[in-house]
């Protein structure tokens, strides 16, 4: 399987953010450099700039953690 590619898709612009997108997490710095998958936006995030989204972490040491988000903490990859 390829590596992914960081697709340079700024994320100034939520709607281009869906569920099921695979991201590579730039901040926190305790999970930065690993790749998660977009499980859906924060229902209590109503205004744009203060968006969050909660991204599930690929990664097999830290089982089931799900992180939230804001946009510039994360970008989109391509599997291509």
């Amino acid at each position: 399987m390829p590596k992914p590619i960081v697709s340079g898709v700024l994320l100034e612009n939520s709607e281009r953010i869906q569920v099921g997108d695979r991201v590579l997490i730039l901040n926190p710095a305790y999970v930065a450099g690993k790749y998660g998958v977009v499980c859906g936006r924060e229902s209590n995030s109503d205004r744009t700039a203060k968006q969050r989204w909660l991204i599930q972490v690929e990664d097999e040491d830290l089982s089931e953690i799900v992180v939230s988000l804001v946009l510039g903490e994360f970008t989109l990859v391509s599997d291509d």
